[in-house]
């Protein structure tokens, strides 16, 4: 509105900076204890975060996700946090784990394992920053809901990416 853009003319409490600033990824790293947080819609047992599809099914687009995931990640302090519920209802009243041992088919990748520090459950977070394979999927299931752990396990045997030491916290 008009009102919104005479509060903001010549305002110094107000900044209004093209995307291509906002979302720089050098730009966010210059700030330090930047901190960046995101939905996402489902995370794989290496790390793989998908905020955009469901499958082939588009649901949203990037945004600045990955900018900011990355400038957080550069900051001096800073920390990055991908939320998800740990669940969904299908249309079937059944649950599925948005914590699975590989993304759905067709996903998209919107931030790489390598980038990914933390993800945030309603059962914890896990700091994924730094860690290995096995690592990350020991921590991701630990958010898991406890009524998929088990499954997630086996499955994170069967692909090799769960160690014999590994131990989960019930």
């Amino acid at each position: 509105t008009k009102k919104l853009y005479d509060f903001i003319d010549d305002n110094p409490i107000c900044c209004s900076a093209p995307v291509s600033y906002v979302n720089n990824i050098a730009t966010v790293a210059q700030i330090d204890n930047f901190i960046s947080v995101n939905s996402c819609i489902q995370v794989d047992l290496y790390g793989q975060v998908c905020s955009e599809s469901s499958g082939t099914q588009q649901i949203s687009g990037t945004g600045g996700q990955l900018d900011f995931v990355l400038g957080a990640y550069a900051s001096k302090g800073g920390k990055s946090f991908l939320c998800t519920p740990s669940v969904r209802k299908k249309s079937d009243g059944t649950l599925e784990s948005l914590i699975s041992p590989t993304l759905r088919e067709g996903s998209i990748v919107t931030t790489p394992r390598t980038a990914t520090n933390f993800i945030v459950t309603e059962y914890g977070a896990a700091n994924l920053k730094g860690k290995s394979t096995w690592e990350r999927a020991e921590l991701l299931i630990n958010i898991a809901h406890p009524d998929f752990r088990d499954e997630l396990v086996k499955q994170a045997e069967k692909m090799g990416i769960w160690k014999n030491t590994s131990k989960i916290e019930l």
